[in-house]
């Protein structure tokens, strides 16, 4: 059943009850029901039906809407007229409402006058300041992986490949590739954690750090596959983050840390101001 479809057995399903002095419902829209005033539209119920449902699931999901819209309304005037402390509710949303309102000023401020990203150079000086706080929980590893079938032809020229890769190398492993290999994956430009490595291949390593400083080509196998992995770089654990992987953290501290000066700074000229205008009235104490 389609969403058009759907509203005219709920119509027929629910029996709305009119007060005599009910209020009018808009009249470009198609009301399904009435509850204390507060009026359901057809449109409203529509934009929760997922498309391509079948009947019983349309009506099933409407009907739950339905109720759950007409429950909450309910609950909703019931407790307005029996709760006592209605000032206090009233004190809580004003709170809210003029903590939500100054937060949207000052994002508002802060897309006008802060620019987008902190600059390079501010990055850099930042890495270089707090660099031993930028610290490897994991090794971590650039070069390539290629996985190609046990039984694939030039397995022999494929090896020479991986293990210099070389700019002509590459060109003959990516066009290689295109053919014969389950998977190609190089990372020769950017560096990825060893353990997002390993979990392709079907090694056992008990000495990850190790295992880095160690090999500069691997290759195993298994029943149907075959693996070459070249190590071009590595970093191991408790060793600094290179730049190029921390960067896109730093920035988001730079920018945190220049939003949070940014609304000190504004709400200590917004008071100075004030009290400068005279906009604030200090009284005399007697």
């Amino acid at each position: 059943m389609n969403k058009s479809t759907f509203l005219p057995i709920i119509l027929v399903a629910l029996t709305v009850i009119y007060s005599c002095n009910r209020k009018s419902p808009d009249t470009t829209r198609k009301p399904l029901l009435e509850v204390e005033g507060k009026f359901l539209y057809a449109d409203e119920v529509q934009q929760i039906i997922p498309p391509n449902v079948n009947d019983t699931d349309s009506t099933e999901i409407a009907q739950s809407y339905i109720r759950k819209w007409v429950t909450d309304v309910l609950m909703y005037e019931n407790a307005k007229r029996n709760i006592t402390n209605k000032e206090e509710i009233e004190q809580l949303v004003e709170s809210y409402r003029k903590s939500l309102t100054i937060h949207q000023y000052q994002q508002k401020m802060i897309e006008q006058r802060l620019p987008k990203e902190p600059s390079e150079e501010d990055m850099k000086a930042f890495y270089n300041q707090y660099s031993n706080q930028l610290v490897l929980k994991e090794n971590i590893i650039k070069g390539l992986l290629l996985i190609i079938p046990q039984k694939a032809a030039k397995l022999s020229t494929v090896r020479s490949w991986v293990q210099s890769a070389n700019t002509k190398s590459l060109e003959d492993i990516e066009k290689y590739s295109l053919q014969n290999a389950i998977s190609y994956d190089y990372f020769g430009d950017k560096w990825l954690p060893l353990s997002e490595i390993l979990k392709k291949i079907p090694l056992k390593i008990e000495d990850p750090s190790k295992f880095v400083t160690s090999n500069r080509f691997v290759e195993t196998s298994d029943s149907t596959e075959h693996f070459f992995l070249r190590i071009e770089a590595y970093k191991v654990s408790g060793q600094v983050e290179p730049y190029e992987m921390a960067k896109n953290r730093i920035a988001n501290i730079l920018l945190n840390k220049q939003k949070a000066d940014f609304i000190t700074k504004f709400e200590t000229e917004i008071y100075n101001d004030a009290v400068a205008n005279e906009t604030v009235t200090f009284f005399k104490k007697k």
